[in-house]
């Protein structure tokens, strides 16, 4: 210990979830919140309607074209020279075609030189804004610049007119809607109105979609590959729209901890990590080592990892989970001495796999194998 794993039995159940709640689209799957390949491949193995990944750095793209992937999209923007320089010189040598996203002429025009640099057509993808502003709100994240169907034909437009890209999909994702719990416990009103809010979004990004699609087939333009949607807390919306051919989960094969608290459904906590008891300061407190793995965003109570096992252990108020020591308060009926583990659930999904070299996998709780993260394989991308 400390180490990591994922319940084979939980990740196969929710691989059925997603598919039942995604109403038979395609499914890209986000590898931000996997960081294993061997992971990727079981749940592409898993139905053949998982189709495709989307990557988040150009480095662990390259790489996983080199792992025999395919059909890889970047969810975010590269605007490095030398970046850009090794996708076109990775479709050069015949690998296969990695699809930039843009959302600004400058990001067409960086991509239309290292195209035009190594004799390639690049592949592109427009990122559309689909989150919603409120009366001293803006409901959604900051990504794309793009929140008016004129704002992405004129990018369209631009990317119509060169030789050396070609406009292959259209990504919108909703946020708001897919990332963001509405059944919190001991927020009543809060979830009452995030809930107002995602079906004013669920219904306005319908329509955007709609609308621009509509535009581009006036345009006479061939027809784009694919349109993506959603993320895990979206499928069952998103996947509802006709000109939606795709929707992408990452985070519910996991089930983070954040995932706990979605009022439409439910999955499984199917990747963990367990911290050694080193010492016992009190009869009903247990101090870990290590253990402090917090997640991205905004600083706050939900992003601290959270005892899974024995149930009813939990973190202290004034020191939560430490970099060197995380203690643990637990008066419940199971025996714990020094040496035992606690088991504890990270608040995000592909973020755990940064501390970890390797993944034990587990079956009818018992260790059956293990396999390597990103780490584990010797990179980092973020």
């Amino acid at each position: 210990m400390p180490f990591a794993f994922v319940d084979l039995d939980m990740l196969q159940q929710n691989i059925q979830s997603i598919l039942q709640r995604a109403n038979g689209k395609k499914i890209r799957i986000a590898s931000k919140s996997i960081r294993s390949v061997d992971v990727l491949r079981r749940i592409l193995k898993a139905n053949a309607r998982f189709q495709g990944i989307m990557c988040f750095t150009v480095p662990e793209a390259v790489y996983l074209a080199q792992q025999g992937f395919t059909d890889l999209l970047l969810g975010y923007p590269a605007v490095d020279e030398s970046l850009l320089a090794s996708v076109a010189m990775h479709q050069r040598e015949g690998g296969c075609s990695i699809t930039l996203m843009v959302d600004c002429e400058s990001h067409v025009e960086q991509a239309e030189l290292a195209a035009a640099k190594y004799g390639v057509v690049l592949p592109l993808c427009v990122d559309i804004d689909l989150s919603i502003d409120v009366p001293g709100l803006h409901f959604g994240v900051w990504r794309s610049p793009i929140r008016s169907t004129t704002a992405a034909l004129d990018l369209i437009q631009r990317i119509a007119q060169s030789r050396h890209v070609v406009l292959e999909g259209l990504m919108g994702y909703e946020a708001q809607v897919a990332g963001l719990g509405d059944r919190v416990p001991g927020q009543a009103l809060k979830n009452a109105i995030v809930r107002f809010l995602k079906r004013r979004s669920i219904r306005e990004a319908a329509d955007r979609r709609a609308e621009l699609i509509a535009a581009i087939e006036r345009m006479g333009l061939p027809p784009l590959r694919f349109v993506n949607a959603g993320g895990t807390g979206s499928l069952h919306t998103s996947s509802e729209e006709s000109i939606v051919t795709e929707v992408t989960a990452g985070s519910g094969f996991y089930s983070p901890g954040l995932f706990d608290h979605y009022r439409d459904f439910t999955l499984l906590p199917a990747a963990g990590y367990a911290i050694e008891i080193v010492r016992q300061p009190r009869s009903d407190l247990y101090t870990c080592l290590g253990g402090g793995y917090t997640a991205s965003g905004a600083a706050g109570n939900d992003k601290l990892p959270r005892p899974y096992l024995p149930q009813g252990a939990a973190l202290l108020a004034m020191e939560g989970a430490g970099e060197v020591q995380t203690p643990i308060r637990y008066n419940g009926p199971e025996k714990l001495e020094l040496g035992d583990p606690i088991f504890m659930r990270h608040s995000k999904a592909g973020e755990l796999c940064e501390r970890f070299k390797h993944l034990y996998y587990i079956s009818n709780n018992g260790i059956v194998g293990e396999t390597t993260t990103y780490r584990g394989d010797g990179l980092c991308y973020l």
